[in-house]
């Protein structure tokens, strides 16, 4: 797409990548943007670069607005190859420009540059660049996702370029949220926000509600906010600020999630009875297999849901590999405000659901105990005892979920 205004003289002169699949471990079915911003003014800024792959696109839309040599600064957010990776082939273009990142930042660029040709300058929070009439104010906010991140607001146009935070992995013609509820759906939008916290944000609720409350405290104030990825937000601008605090609070609906895998079907079969359990007690519930399932969808309805019940065949006295895989994920992910239970079968000796104990315990998460694990195939009784064991969940669930209501 060719360059697009957002803001007087303020413009989207990114990349679509419409083919993009997975994205460092996660499934992308929408593809995503590589969003990076030009600034006509006295002193001509451009904010990020793109992904290497986009290089080209990403330099067409620039030069359809200025010249490299007219350059005077460059802005660079985040270091990551998505964002960082064209710095280079850039920068040959407008030697001139000087560079505004964070100290980290700067530590990042010399790992992938020999950056002793650059101008580069380090700032921290507060700091202010005056371009002619905007000025831009800069704000760290480490580990936002990763240590060198830091978001840059231009004053005088009420826009907050936002780097990774607030964005969605949505390959779109649509550059803003109106247009892109016009043409699809406000849930979808918003289904997107909590698929790209869910995987990539999840640990750093604590710190989020800080950083927030920090950019509250500087008095900012925002009508725009520009992701590096996904749509703008100009229609409902503060909507992505609200939607992470409520994540960072923990916010999950009235629902379980059953998230399991099978070998010969005995585990699966438990599901039905477990499901329709927690069905009767009046709870949402949604039943996901593994091995059909892209691993951050897991970790999304995981997310979404107060109950999250984890079953597994035993395997060699353990767990079945698909399930330490998603336990694996989702303990780097360090999950709060959840109860959780587990159930499995097995043949000759279980395991499998006292190591899913275990994990749960480790994760700090809050239990339902004990769980329920069948020999062989479940028979009709059997069947009756997942039953109630996905009622007396339910109840559990309905009953913790109090706490955040």
């Amino acid at each position: 797409m060719k360059a697009i205004e957002i803001k007087d003289g303020i413009y989207w002169v990114g990349a679509i990548d419409w083919a993009v699949r997975d994205f460092h471990g996660y499934v992308t079915p929408n593809g995503t943007t590589y969003n990076n911003y030009l600034i006509m003014d006295d002193e001509i800024t451009l904010v990020d670069t793109v992904k290497h792959d986009f290089a080209e696109i990403g330099l067409a839309n620039v030069r359809s607005l200025v010249d490299f040599s007219k350059i005077r600064n460059l802005v660079v957010n985040h270091v990551e190859n998505d964002h960082m990776g064209a710095l280079g082939i850039f920068m040959d273009l407008m030697p001139q420009a000087t560079i505004y990142t964070t100290g980290r930042g700067k530590q990042g660029m010399e790992r992938f540059f020999d950056i002793s040709r650059w101008n580069i300058k380090v700032v921290k929070t507060g700091d202010e660049l005056n371009i002619g009439r905007y000025t831009l104010q800069f704000i760290e906010t480490p580990m936002l996702h990763w240590p060198d991140s830091m978001m840059t607001y231009v004053k005088e146009a009420r826009l907050l370029i936002s780097q990774d935070a607030f964005g969605q992995h949505l390959a779109t013609t649509a550059r803003f949220d109106d247009e892109f509820i016009e043409c699809a759906s406000h849930a979808e939008l918003e289904d997107s926000v909590i698929d790209y916290y869910a995987n990539i944000l999840m640990p750093f609720g604590r710190l989020i509600k800080s950083k927030i409350k920090q950019i509250q405290e500087l008095g900012l104030e925002i009508d725009m906010i520009a992701p590096d990825h996904g749509i703008i937000w100009r229609k409902e601008p503060m909507r992505p600020l609200e939607m992470y605090l409520e994540m960072a609070d923990g916010k999950a609906s009235l629902r379980v999630a059953i998230i399991y895998d099978t070998m010969w079907h005995s585990t699966e079969i438990m599901t039905q009875p477990i499901m329709q359990g927690i069905k009767d007690e009046g709870v949402d519930c949604k039943v996901i297999k593994l091995r059909a399932t892209p691993m951050s969808v897991a970790i999304k309805e995981f997310w979404k849901s107060r109950g999250i019940l984890v079953g597994s065949p035993t395997l060699n006295n353990e767990v079945f590999p698909s399930v330490a895989e998603f336990i694996t994920h989702l303990r780097g992910l360090r999950p709060s405000n959840r109860i959780a239970g587990a159930f499995g079968s097995y043949g000759w000796g279980g395991g499998a659901v006292k190591w899913l104990y275990n994990e749960f315990q480790n994760m700090k998460l809050d239990m339902m105990e004990p769980g329920i694990q069948i020999q062989y195939r479940p028979s009709d009784e059997d069947e009756k005892k997942c039953y109630d064991f996905g009622r007396e969940f339910a109840k559990a669930v309905k009953e913790y979920h109090k706490n955040f209501e």
